[in-house]
Formats: C-alpha cells, structure tokens, sequence
C-alpha cells in the first residue's frame, strides 16, 4: 500500500507541474521571454493552471518524497504498476513546455544554423542569424556548439520540422531515450541477478531525470542510453565483464563511443570497461583486452570520420567549445559554493587555484577507481564513482548531470554509491527550491533561468 502511495505522489507531482507551467508564463519556463506560442505551451494550457514557485517546491518535494516511498518499497510492488507510472510521467512532461533550461532551443537553432544558413555550428554562432525564427528563445547568442556529431547530425534531421515541430521532436526523442535507458538498466539488473524493480525505480522515477532532464528535454537522456546499452551488453552475473563475451564487449565499447560521439563527456565510462578484470589467466586474457581496446579506437575511428566528411576540420571546433564551457563558472558548482563560504571570490569567479584543487581531486579518484578496477572490482562502481567526482569537482555543473550517475549506481552493488547519488540528486533539486536559497550562497535568480548548454 505504501508503494502504491509513492508511485501516486510522483504521478500527480509531475502531472501538476506539467499542467501548471504551461498555463502562463512563469519562471521555470524561461523560454517564455521569447514569446508564449501555443506550439511551446502545449495542450495543458488551456486548463488554466499556473506555477508559482511555492507550488513548483511543493511539487518538487512531493515527487522527492514519493520517490523515496517507492524506492523503500519497490520489491513489494508490481513491475507492470512501475512501468506504467515512468511511462505516464515521461508522457505528461513531454506534453508540458520545456522546464527549467533553454538547451533544447539551443539545439534546434546550431541545426538551423547549418541546414538553413549554410554556417557550420562548429565555427560560427546563433548571432550570426538573429534573423532565424527560434533565435528569440535561445539563451546562449556568441558560443559554438559543443555537442559531438552524432547529435549534430541527427538534429540537422529535424530542421524539416519547422520550429514547433523540431522542438516537439525533440521533446519526444529525450522521452523516447530516456525511457529506453529505464529498460535497458532494468534488463541488465535482471541479467546480474539484482532486483529489476528496484532498478527501474531508481532510475526512471528520480526527479532529477523527470523534473530536469526529461522535463528541460536535455540530450543527455540520449547519452544515458548509450551508456545503459552498454551496461546490458556486460551485464552477467560475475562481476568480469570478460563472462559476458566478445562479442557484447565490441558491442558495449560501439555503445560507449556512440555515447562520445553524442557528448565526450560520456568518455569517462570507456577506461573502466577496458580497465575490467578477466579472468585468471592466460596469454589470451591480453590478446582479448587489446582486441576489446581495438574495437572503441575503431569505433571512435567511425564516428570521427563521420564528423570530418559532415563538417571537415571545424568539427574540432566541438572540442575547443567544451573546454571553454569548463573555463567558466556555474554558481551551482560544489567548487563556486564551497568557495563563496570559504569568502574566496565573488559569484563568477573562482580562483584558479581552487578550481585547480578540485580537479586534482578528480583526477586523484579517477587514478584509484581504476587501480581499483583493474585489481578486481566491479567496473560499474569504479566508474559511478569517477562520474561523481566529475560532477562534484567542475566548475561548471547543471543539475541535470546528476542523470549521469544513475544507471552506473543502479546497477552497483556499492550501497555507499547508490547513497551518495541520491544525496547529489538532493543538492540537484535544491539548486531550484525557494527554501534552499538561504544555505545556497548564490543569487535566487540565478537558480531557475539555465542558459548553458553541454
């Protein structure tokens, strides 16, 4: 009975904030300062609705609590009854206006760039056609895209579309990955002997993925599928992921660079797989380690390729775009907020010796997560555990990458990185809750408007 009241909390918190944000305009839509067409709107707007931001934190927190409710009680709850409510909340959100993030116009626009203008999103910027229709709901004027080309290119697919109907297929394919990772992590539980339910619970209905990711309609979620077809395709039993044969190796090593080709940040994942044990043995264990490195080097070979005869030279320009993206300052960051109480800078500016401790940090539990890998733990947990690091140490964190540690966690059997996932979810949700802003150190303002995109 419990269960079934937290799967109810999550269903009717995502059904109000969906409803309630496309009533009028409002701070967790901030595409609304480029207008409030019906194609952003949606069909919930005619119910008249709005969203406050003490109703959006009420909503935040009766979807958080729910979600815990069901994660306690998931064993005792139906899988049908589960899969039902991830699929009914990813629908009510893809129906809602975008939440939270401007990204999703930022997408369509660098693939109108190229399909319409003729200007390659690599090299040139949205301002150089602020004549284009969907540039008034852009957050982001003078940046060259920093998504891989994989993602470029599907985008430029769209442009077809027309605005409304580019943003709308959007929308739908971050549900549609979103939800498929949901099953691919569920399958591969299943394949390790773990609780299936438990699994897709802990995942697909996080509000992290639902409020943030699948509700701002974040490519992200395609990353998260990438990543979790890689999981499947290693999940077995024992921990080695030599027992689930060479075959799914090459395959989950596609995956993961498919996953790089969509975003490289996805690339963190690809030395643990390789960094794996096998077992005991034999000259042959070193022969399949370096066909298995072979095959992500081919894989990756691919998908360059691709993007050199799609874009020549300036598809590095994806490259130069995300180190400067991490050259800034997001006053969510763990390194912008732990500094501001330390009284070592101002809202923006991070000094670089501090941003330079936290990435030693990183580096330092990358090098022991993979020692640790390679000595006979579990890829999974070694890898969940770098990804936190790499959420906690940037200086340029969006809450919606909390998403990239869920399905590494779910499928762990370390309980001290499935807790600490989730207490990184928390401070995820707090970057946009009223009642937050006195522990947080940054503006309230700053909390609801995310321009940035990557």
């Amino acid at each position: 009975m419990l269960g079934v009241v937290g799967l109810a909390s999550v269903l009717v918190g995502v059904a109000l904030l969906a409803m309630g944000a496309a009533g009028r305009p409002n701070l967790y839509v901030p595409a609304h300062a480029g207008g409030w067409p019906a194609w952003l709107t949606g069909p919930f707007h005619g119910l008249g609705m709005s969203l406050s931001e003490g109703r959006f934190q009420t909503l935040t927190l009766l979807m958080a609590v729910g979600y815990l409710i069901v994660l306690l009680a998931a064993r005792a709850l139906s899988l049908r009854a589960i899969a039902i409510t991830i699929v009914a909340a990813h629908v009510l959100l893809v129906l809602a206006p975008p939440l939270i993030s401007l990204d999703v116009f930022g997408y369509l626009d660098y693939a109108r760039l190229g399909i319409l203008h003729g200007l390659d999103p690599y090299s040139h910027v949205p301002a150089q056609a602020s004549a284009d229709a969907i540039y008034r709901f852009v957050g982001w004027h003078h940046q060259h895209s920093p998504y891989g080309p994989l993602f470029t290119l599907l985008s430029y697919a769209l442009v077809p579309l027309g605005v409304g109907g580019g943003i709308w297929a959007l929308k739908v394919l971050a549900a549609a990955a979103s939800l498929g990772a949901i099953w691919l992590v569920a399958h591969a539980a299943g394949r390790m002997g773990m609780s299936r339910r438990t699994a897709a619970v802990f995942v697909g209905l996080n509000p992290v993925l639902l409020e943030l990711a699948v509700g701002g309609d974040h490519n992200d979620t395609l990353v998260l599928l990438a990543v979790s077809g890689a999981l499947a395709l290693t999940a077995a039993r024992p921990q080695s992921v030599a027992a689930a044969g060479s075959g799914r190796l090459k395959g989950a090593m596609a995956a993961l660079a498919t996953a790089v080709g969509l975003k490289v940040s996805a690339g963190l994942v690809l030395p643990f797989v390789l960094a794996s044990p096998a077992p005991a043995g034999t000259p042959l264990r070193r022969r399949e380690r370096l066909n298995l490195l072979a095959a992500a080097v081919a894989a990756l070979a691919v998908i360059a390729a691709v993007g050199l005869v799609a874009f020549g030279s300036h598809l590095f320009g994806f490259l130069q775009a995300v180190s400067s993206q991490q050259n800034m300052v997001e006053p969510r960051s763990i390194p912008a907020e732990t500094g501001r109480l330390l009284g070592l800078h101002a809202l923006h500016n991070v000094p670089t010796w501090w941003r330079d401790a936290y990435l030693a940090l990183f580096v330092a539990v990358t090098c022991v997560a993979l020692w640790w890998t390679a000595r006979g733990g579990d890829w999974r947990t070694g890898a969940g555990w770098a990804t936190l690091a790499l959420v906690v140490c940037t200086a340029w964190l969006l809450p919606w990458y909390a998403i990239w540690l869920l399905p590494l966690a779910a499928l762990s059997r370390n309980r001290a990185l499935r807790v600490a996932t989730l207490v990184f979810c928390a401070y995820a949700l707090a970057c946009h809750l009223p009642a937050a802003q006195s522990l947080l150190n940054a503006p309230h303002s700053s909390a609801h408007v995310r321009r940035a995109r990557s």
